[in-house]
């Protein structure tokens, strides 16, 4: 195969396959992917060991005839030196004008990067930033929509898109999931709706992506209200889109999504939409009742609490006082 390096066992080895077992030579050359005369050529190298199969060098023994010459290389650092701050454009517009320099601004830039003739700008490494959890419900919940695999869907059109709806709260990791036929700014409405309703109380923020399901896409719409933020405003809920491109901002939900397809979607089949709701409500609470490693205690400590747990935990930390914050409960649900 042209442009592969073999390993000198894999060169003993077609030798041995044609040398020794006496297959025929084009077989030999399909089997191990290569030409007739590498074959060849290592049987005029093989002395019997192995050292005379390994490869060598295959640094050139002289220059490329269309490297920069020595007069070139002068010229380009007596510049440099001269004038550090010139930028690139204009050391190659000196270079034509004083000496007929004739490369490309290409050529001339990566002669100077790889020489190492101008110190490249050293950028500081990116930290993320720790991220601020809530430690009461009722605070933010992120909000995500996902595709329903489907090779699930066994019923009676098995292309059709199914779209799973979450919810998820920072502070207890509980969640909330609804299937869709569509990802769209009225099934978000819809959601957002069931969603206050399971909770009991309304968010102070709701964290979303960018998608055109959540805001209107970036330079459209502009003087319109998308129709989930006129829902959040009538709500009193601040609406917090994260950066473009960046999912691990909304990386609770994220990762629940993991755990979707780990738990749930590897084994699931259904036929109907009715049923996939079924199913997913069933792993809603599941989900809702198995411990979570990430939740800690009121002393700080992490213990395996179920989001159910923690939530009833912080609600008596809050009849008690012992915790800052309030909380919105719709009608019905009081503290």
């Amino acid at each position: 195969m042209k442009g592969k390096k073999y390993s000198a066992r894999e060169k003993k080895k077609a030798l041995a396959a044609w040398l020794d077992d006496k297959q025929d030579i084009d077989l030999v050359a399909y089997k191990f992917k290569c030409t007739i005369q590498s074959l060849y050529r290592w049987r005029r190298q093989y002395d019997g060991t192995l050292d005379s199969l390994q490869n060598k060098s295959s640094r050139p023994h002289t220059p490329h005839p269309m490297s920069h010459t020595d007069d070139e290389r002068a010229h380009i650092v007596e510049l440099l030196t001269e004038r550090p701050d010139i930028s690139y454009a204009e050391a190659l517009g000196e270079l034509r004008t004083r000496y007929g320099y004739s490369r490309t601004y290409f050529g001339f830039y990566r002669f100077v990067v790889k020489n190492g003739l101008r110190p490249t700008e050293q950028h500081e490494k990116y930290i993320a930033k720790p991220y601020d959890t809530p430690l009461m419900f009722g605070v933010k919940m992120q909000l995500d929509v996902k595709f329903v695999p489907r090779q699930c869907n066994k019923g009676e059109y098995p292309d059709e898109w199914c779209y799973q709806y979450t919810m998820i709260d920072e502070a207890t990791r509980e969640r909330f999931l609804y299937p869709y036929k569509e990802h769209s700014g009225y099934s978000t409405v819809d959601f957002i709706k069931r969603a206050i309703v399971y909770f009991g109380y309304v968010p102070q923020i709701i964290q979303t992506d960018n998608g055109t399901e959540f805001t209107n896409p970036r330079g459209t719409g502009e003087g319109k209200v998308h129709i989930v933020d006129k829902l959040l405003n009538k709500l009193g809920i601040k609406h917090q889109l994260i950066r473009a491109y960046t999912p691990r901002h909304n990386g609770k939900v994220e990762r629940s999504h993991r755990s979707d397809n780990e738990g749930f979607y590897r084994t699931l089949t259904f036929t109907t939409f009715d049923e996939l709701k079924d199913k997913m409500c069933d792993w809603c609470n599941r989900y809702n009742n198995r411990p979570h490693s990430s939740l800690r205690d009121r002393y700080g400590k992490r213990r395996w609490q179920t989001p159910i747990q923690k939530r009833a935990e912080l609600l008596e930390m809050l009849k008690a006082g012992d915790i800052g914050g309030k909380v919105r409960f719709i009608k019905g649900r009081a503290a």
